[in-house]
């Protein structure tokens, strides 16, 4: 018998003349824990689509079990043996436990669904991994943990021989944590092969035996864990030879600054574990961490959008409370999310609508909207941001990236805030329009309007930012400030959690 549950050859995938899969090609061994791993965009999801047949590969072939495999839909790679597990649970709430695992298998008899068979099956699979759970119960009166082991036995259920793992472990604690992993070295006893995705480096080097690495859409090797460090994995995640001496602009010390925003001891189970900062006037503060370290969690905390568990947060050295973003707007913050179509832009109204949104109070008489007063405002901040648009009448959906980024930031700059939160602000534009950004985003700061700066790409946070605080699982684990500040010391940080000063 073949060593190989599955064979993966040569598979490409275009999407409108964009390769997100190029000659990938990897195998998983039977009862092998196998780690795929890549930054956001390396071509992971469209893989595993592919692979249980919710995506079609315009070349390649798949075998499985030893067979050739075309899988038409997700249910056809069910049969065949293929289970995922989704970050995002894909379960009916009120449902009991057993109608989930057992979801359009039910057992049947001549008066219809046999319940007592389904219940009885449904509570061995529970009883056997050593779980409190009571299969007759509806799902939604447990907590994301145990809706993750039970999607975990509906894949047991179907005797599965590859079980694909997006995230598991994304929103479990630590014992939960535990709970998951003895399952899966259960599995892999059984001979059951594991794919399994995680951002946590950790979970990978204490379940996986393998790693195969993705790089934008490329295969960029298959590593056996143990001889593969953390900081050898990033690197090829990263895809370029990290050296010393990077380009970055002159630092400045904003330590002597007021402080614009003190965050102590916040916490917010499982993502923000106990992180504390300040934040100076005009300085521009970077947060560098992997895909999960926390970074927008904490964002999103200090604007408003999420409640701390515990912690506390000061602007300008006043304890604040925030409920709603509305009021972290009142105390002169802006955010910038970095999911810029959903959550920032109006698509559907004009961009001097989409600009004058958070400034109402400004061009406003008795509850009326006074029309000169907002096409001021508007190209006011069109003709300072340099904003390509054929006016301010014309719907923002029309416009670039770049020039949709702009208008958020106008949006933001007619508040007059004292303090602007950037998550992702050049993702997904093109070059030129990174370069004006990052120069914006800059003038922000001289203008004395405090930035905090987060990004995927460690070179704009190592260009723009006088101080780089490093998070991982949730945790600030170091930071960098002056002549530190380098990709190289950022990656050497994330991969070994220890401040640079054990480096000197």
């Amino acid at each position: 018998m073949n060593d190989n549950i599955l064979d993966i050859q040569n598979i490409t995938k275009n999407f409108a003349g964009v390769k997100a899969l190029d000659n990938v090609s990897f195998s998983v061994k039977r009862g092998e824990v196998h780690a795929l791993m890549g930054e956001n965009g390396a071509g992971k999801s469209t893989l595993i689509k592919i692979l249980t047949g919710i995506y079609r590969a315009d070349t390649g072939e798949i075998f499985f079990d030893e067979k050739k495999c075309v899988f038409p839909n997700a249910l056809s790679a069910q049969h065949a043996g293929i289970s995922t597990i989704y970050q995002e649970l894909n379960m009916i709430p009120y449902l009991s436990v057993s109608e989930n695992i057992f979801l359009g298998r039910y057992p049947m008899k001549r008066e219809g669904i046999d319940w007592k068979t389904m219940n009885e099956k449904a509570q061995k699979l529970v009883d056997d991994i050593g779980v409190k759970i009571d299969a007759r119960k509806p799902l939604n009166t447990y907590g994301t943990a145990k809706q993750q082991i039970i999607s975990i036995l509906r894949a047991i259920s179907l005797e599965s021989k590859l079980i694909v793992m997006d995230e598991p472990t994304s929103s479990l604690d630590t014992n939960e944590v535990d709970i998951l992993f003895g399952i899966i070295d259960k599995l892999k006893k059984n001979g059951v092969a594991i794919i399994f995705i995680s951002h946590r480096l950790d979970e990978v080097y204490r379940m996986c035996d393998r790693i195969t690495v993705l790089k934008d859409g490329q295969y960029e090797g298959t590593y056996e864990s143990k001889e593969l460090s953390q900081y050898d994995l990033l690197n090829k995640m990263i895809g370029r030879k990290i050296v010393a001496g990077d380009n970055q602009k002159a630092k400045r010390d904003m330590s002597g600054e007021d402080c614009v925003l003190e965050v102590s001891h916040i916490n917010r189970v499982p993502h923000v574990r106990d992180v504390s900062f300040e934040l100076h006037r005009g300085e521009i503060v970077g947060f560098a961490g992997l895909l999960g370290a926390g970074r927008t969690e904490i964002a999103r905390i200090i604007f408003g959008c999420d409640i701390p568990d515990s912690g506390e947060i000061k602007v300008e050295n006043q304890p604040v409370h925030f409920r709603t973003p509305t009021d972290a707007v009142a105390h002169g913050l802006a955010f910038c999310t970095e999911n810029r179509r959903e959550e920032g832009l109006f698509p559907d109204i004009s961009v001097q609508n989409n600009i004058s949104v958070s400034a109402l109070s400004q061009i406003c008489t008795a509850g009326f909207i006074h029309l000169k007063k907002r096409k001021q405002l508007s190209t006011g901040y069109i003709e300072k941001l340099g904003i390509k648009t054929p006016s301010g009448e014309q719907l923002i959906k029309n416009l670039s990236g770049g020039n949709q980024q702009k208008v958020i930031l106008a949006r933001w700059l007619a508040t007059n805030p004292k303090l602007i939160i950037f998550d992702e602000p050049t993702r997904g534009i093109d070059v030129g329009a990174k370069q004006e950004i990052e120069k914006l985003i800059c003038e922000f700061s001289e203008r004395g309007i405090s930035v905090l700066f987060i990004s995927s790409e460690m070179s704009e946070l190592v260009r723009n930012c006088d101080r780089i605080i490093v998070l991982r699982d949730g945790m600030i684990v170091g930071e960098l400030k002056g002549d530190e500040i380098s990709e190289k010391n950022i990656m050497w940080i994330i991969a070994n959690k220890k401040s640079i000063d054990s480096l000197m």
